[in-house]
């Protein structure tokens, strides 16, 4: 699966001398040979089982390019999508680019397309739970280097962590074309998932700890639903503090909840806002997505 991730690389419709590509090696053994190891657009570097968010920093750091884009080795990209990146970013400011996700089994069946509608500052919408696959989103060089790339600490959730510490001062924006096609299933994956959740909660909360967070957050709650969203991630976090004895900032987190609450004005008393308050979020990308794949589905006579 490597060689097909670098070949459908190496055979992008945008000229070679655009970009470049740096493999980097983390299994502690030697890549077998490969035609690809021979382009001169190609340059592999070992980093011994230091795990992802190492093995990408190590890669991002000595590229040249304007912008990053993360391949995993399992993962693949379209013939254009580089070009539809390069179009977008000529109409775009924004410092996280992407585009449309066909996600695929172990397989290679596919399952499900991933169009997510996301725009701007979407903040309060990554901080609740929504999701953009690194394989189709390129993203500021300077900018990944500014917030320190991807956070080692983390496996599993370092790129939802990266998302949201980017969109925390950036915008995004979208090309409505296919640009990847992501496997998806636990089986063969190195990510632990039991420790998902947890690993996630502690760097959203260290997000929280910002002092443009808030702010932040509530400029992107721009209807009662995520008003409500916005809420409950407050609320949640006082819960999460109070089990690990963070006492203080339990009580900071009580008033950025009564804040967000009050800032809603006649959001409040909506009922999608108390709907985003009490219920778990589901993701309505993956929502869209199941929904498309049922409609295409024949219906049973």
């Amino acid at each position: 699966t490597l060689s097909r991730a670098v070949e459908s690389v190496l055979t992008q419709t945008l000229p070679s001398s655009d970009y470049e590509l740096i493999v980097v090696n983390d299994s502690g053994i030697p890549l077998p040979e490969a035609d690809w190891h021979r382009s001169e657009q190609v340059q592999v570097l070992n980093t011994h089982q230091r795990e992802r968010s190492v093995a990408r920093n190590t890669g991002a750091a000595i590229a040249r390019g304007k912008y990053l884009h993360f391949l995993d080795d399992d993962d693949w990209v379209t013939p254009d999508a580089y070009q539809h990146f390069l179009e977008l970013s000529r109409s775009s400011d924004a410092k996280w680019l992407y585009g449309m996700t066909q996600l695929v089994d172990r397989q290679d069946e596919p399952s499900i397309q991933l169009r997510h509608n996301l725009q701007g500052n979407c903040f309060v919408q990554v901080m609740a739970g929504e999701w953009i696959p690194l394989q189709s989103s390129l993203i500021d060089r300077k900018t990944f280097m500014r917030i320190g790339g991807f956070n080692p600490l983390l496996t599993g959730p370092e790129d939802i962590d990266l998302l949201r510490r980017i969109l925390l001062e950036e915008n995004i924006d979208e090309t409505p074309n296919l640009i990847s096609q992501v496997i998806m299933g636990g089986e063969g994956s190195t990510t632990d998932y039991n420790q998902h959740p947890q690993a996630s909660r502690w760097a959203r909360e260290n997000i929280l700890e910002s002092t443009q967070a808030y702010a932040r957050m509530r400029s992107s709650a721009v209807n009662p639903f995520w008003q409500g969203r916005m809420t409950r991630i407050y609320l949640t976090s006082i819960i999460w503090n109070l089990k690990h004895g963070r006492f203080f900032t339990a009580a900071s987190r009580m008033i950025f909840s009564l804040a967000s609450m009050v800032s809603s004005a006649s959001g409040i008393f909506s009922k999608r806002f108390w709907r985003a308050v009490l219920r778990p979020y589901a993701s309505r990308t993956f929502e869209n997505g199941f929904r498309e794949v049922q409609n295409e589905k024949p219906s049973a006579n």
